[in-house]
Order: structure tokens, then sequence, then C-alpha cells
């Protein structure tokens, strides 16, 4: 951590990442106004999010391999130029439907930059830095995700357009500094095959569900959504399969059977539905019924990046000394009283009272949790496959995400906005808000059920790359032993 290698990681990887979570969250502030300038309905809305979310989730494992595989400081110059230049398409998309087409693009790069960042990390640093370091990378990348809205709302205000064409220079920047500063690992990690079928079954079970759930919100069950949502299903149960009897896993399920590496992606999907939630609906809420400025909409969350550049970092280095449990627990928690203070922003909102509460919860929560859950994770995977677990545990978030965007809003009466009186749209936001609540307090229980008070262990190489994937996950031939902790 205190040498100038280190410090040029650091700043490429985090770059990385961070241009690739802020652009999930920057672009919900300008939805109004794309909606504006292209003629974009709701449903329209939901997919320029979602394809990007889509296609990151969908390519995100494939981008852990293929850096196991071919290097992952290459793949990781490959997925950001990949970036910035999809980025550029975005801001030159004429219409709506060339927008979604070319954010389905950008999400590509963004899986396979992603995993690479974090693993470049796990690969770089010695085992006494690692918690800080992935405390700094988890850190200010979450600045990154928390600033998407107030950077977006000074750029909606020139040009929508400007909050994708920012990412090309950064983009530029960040693959130079990999290139020169960088050094490869994990060329020749994964052995065997690339899981071609796994790569097809898993793109087209998440583009299958989510295209049959977004739609039944807007539509209903009707037969065509039944026949899409029962394809889905049948390639979930193909992609399973396939990934049991692959000699090469996309998703080596022997990862799965530590308790630790399980127990901490449930808490992950849980705790990364709620958070897509907030984000998506809480800019909305704040320009749509409370009648904020895009401006003052993406500034309220502001806070919340304040407190995570100050204590993430703090919270990965504690995490190493008492365990990832404890503040895993503690901040989903917490995160999860955000949300409930989050249900007072209605028509007549005060900022001190009813936002900012909401947003200094929802950042301490944060800034307690991401680092110690991140740092579980690849704790508890052998060193040849911290790629495919980053990998992994990146495709679980971002599905989680994908699919609370596009499950949630319907349930709660919003899947489309157009004619809705205020009070509608108000109580479907309370709705919504009080559903992340309770799955930030089920994140919390998983933490507490299946996350060991101590340091990880991981687990053995000829266990964690045991070729015999057809065994069911947790059988003999698999199990790691009771207690992977360490004092």
């Amino acid at each position: 951590m205190g040498t100038a290698g280190g410090r040029w990681v650091l700043a490429a990887t985090i770059g990385g990442s961070s241009m690739a979570m802020l652009d999930s969250t920057v672009v919900n502030v300008a939805l109004a106004r794309i909606g504006e300038d292209l003629g974009a309905g709701f449903t329209t809305l939901q997919w320029i999010s979602n394809a990007y979310t889509l296609t990151l989730a969908s390519f995100i494992l494939v981008g852990g391999v293929l850096g196991d595989r071919y290097g992952r400081r290459r793949v990781f110059v490959i997925g950001t130029v990949w970036f910035g230049l999809a980025s550029a398409a975005c801001a030159l998309a004429p219409t709506a439907e060339l927008l979604v087409a070319a954010r389905a693009l950008q999400g590509v790069g963004g899986a396979l930059l992603a995993p690479g960042s974090l693993a470049i990390i796990s690969a770089t640093f010695e085992r006494t830095d690692r918690a800080r370091a992935i405390g700094a990378w988890s850190g200010l990348g979450g600045v990154a995700a928390a600033l998407g809205p107030f950077l977006g709302g000074w750029l909606v205000i020139l040009d929508w357009r400007l909050v994708f064409l920012i990412n090309v220079p950064v983009a530029a920047m960040v693959a130079l500094i990999a290139v020169r500063h960088v050094p490869e690992t994990g060329r020749g990690a994964a052995a065997g095959r690339l899981d071609l079928a796994g790569t097809v079954c898993i793109v087209g079970a998440l583009s299958t569900t989510t295209y049959a759930l977004t739609t039944a919100g807007s539509a209903g069950w009707t037969t065509a959504v039944v026949l899409v949502g029962a394809i889905a299903v049948a390639l979930w149960v193909a992609f399973v399969l396939v990934e049991r009897r692959s000699a090469s896993p996309l998703v080596p399920l022997s990862l799965f059977a530590n308790r630790v590496f399980a127990a901490a992606n449930v808490a992950t999907a849980l705790m990364y539905a709620a958070l897509a939630v907030y984000f998506f609906l809480v800019v909305l809420q704040l320009q749509l019924v409370a009648g904020w400025s895009p401006v003052a909409a993406g500034t309220a969350i502001l806070p919340a990046t304040l407190l995570m550049l100050l204590l993430s970092a703090r919270a990965g280095a504690l995490s190493e000394r008492i365990g990832p449990r404890p503040l895993m627990t503690l901040g989903t928690l917490l995160a999860g009283a955000g949300f409930a203070a989050g249900t007072r922003i209605g028509p007549d909102a005060s900022y001190l009272t009813d936002v900012l509460p909401s947003v200094l919860l929802l950042g301490l929560g944060l800034s307690c949790a991401v680092s110690p859950l991140t740092a579980a994770v690849l704790g508890a995977a052998p060193e040849s496959m911290v790629g495919a677990a980053s990998g992994v545990n990146n495709a679980v978030a971002r599905s989680a995400g994908l699919l609370a965007i596009a499950v949630i809003p319907g349930l709660v009466g919003l899947a489309s906005l157009e004619g809705l009186e205020p009070a509608v749209v108000q109580s479907g936001f309370v709705e919504a808000l009080w559903i992340g609540a309770g799955l930030m307090a089920a994140a919390a229980l998983v933490s507490v059920l299946g996350v060991p008070k101590r340091r990880v262990t991981p687990l053995p190489r000829e266990i964690a790359v045991h070729k015999d994937t057809c065994c069911p996950v947790g059988a003999p031939s698999l199990a790691p032993p009771a207690d992977r902790t360490t004092g």
C-alpha cells in the first residue's frame, strides 16, 4: 500500500471499476431528460437502465474467467477501451432504441473490466495489505457510484449526452495507466476450454428473465410473456446442468461448497437488489414528486459519498482483524434503517429532516458492509480462482439489481409512470423502500448465520478446483471441513 507500484495499481483498478459503477447510477438522473428528448416511455427508460446491467451481469462471469486464462491486465485494458467506445456510441445515439443497444454494448465492456480490477488487487497486494487495498477499492468505487447522481445532475443541465461522453477521456487515461504500471497476473491460471455452452445459457437466461419480468410489469402476464418466462426457467436449469458437467465451468460450483462463499453471495444478492431500488427510485421521486431539479436530486446523495470515502478503507482493515460478520451485519442493518427513513420523502420533502437522515444511514451502512463482504468472498477462494470468484460475486450483485428493477416497480404499481397521480407514485415509492428495508434485514440475518466472526481461510486447492463438478454441491467429495476459519 505504501509503494508507488501499489498506488498505480489502485489508481488503475479504482478508476476502471469506478467508471463502470458510476455509469450505473449517473444515468438514473438523466432518464427523465432522455425520455423527454427521445420520446421514451417508462418501460423504455427501464430498458435504458437494464440493457447495461443485463449484459454486465451476463458477461461478467466470462470476464473473470478470461482474466484468469489470458491475463487480468490484458482483459482489463480491453474492457476499458471497449467501455469508452461504447460510451461514445451512447452519446451519439439518435433514438431511444439505438441508445438501448449502445448501453448493452457498454455493459459488455464493463463486464470485462469489473472482475479484473478486483482480481488484480487480490493477486498483486500482499496478504497483510489486501484488506486495506480492497477497502480503498470498494470505498472509492462506492464514492463513484454515489457521485453519479450528483455529477449527472450538473451534466444533464448542459446536455444528457455528456453523461456518456465524459467516460471517453477517463477510459483512455485508465487504459494508459494500466498498460504502463500494472503487472500482468493470472495468465494460464485457468485451464481447459472456455465454457461457451455455459455462457450461452447464462446470457439467454438473464435476458429472457429480465424481458419477461419487465414486460409483465407493464403489459401483464400475456401468453407471450408466459412463454418467454418458461424459456427462462428452462435456460436456468440448463445452465446448472451444463456447469455441473463441464470440465472447465464458467461458474465453478465447487466454490459454493465453502459455506462462507455461498452465504456472502446470498447477502450480496439481497443487498444489491435493495440498493438498485434505492438509487433508481429515490432520484426519480425527488424530481417527479418532490419537484426538485436534477442537480438538487443528485446532490442529495452526496453525504453518502463522503462517508464511504472516509470509512470504507478503515472498515476493510478492521474486518481483517475482527472478521467480516460484525461489520456486514451492522452495515446492512444501518442501510435498512436508511431505507425506512427514506419513506418520509414526499411532495413537500425537507432535505434536513426527510432526505439527509436516510442518506447518512445508507452511507454508514455501505461503508461498514461493502468492504468486508468483498473480502469475505475473495478470502474464501484460492489464488488461482480469484478472477472467477470476483466474476461470480459481481454477477450476483448485478443480476440482483437487474431483477429488482424489473420486478419491484411493477409490484408496487410503478410499472408505468404515465398518467399516474403523484399520490399513487408516492404510495408505490414508500412500498418499494419498505421492500428494500426488508431485503437489507434479510442480508443481515444471512451474515449472522453464514459468515464467521473471524478471518476467512480459502478452500484448499485440491477441493476448490475439484473436477468432479457433477457431484451435488456439498457432497462429501467437495465439502470443506465444517470450520474454515482461523483465529
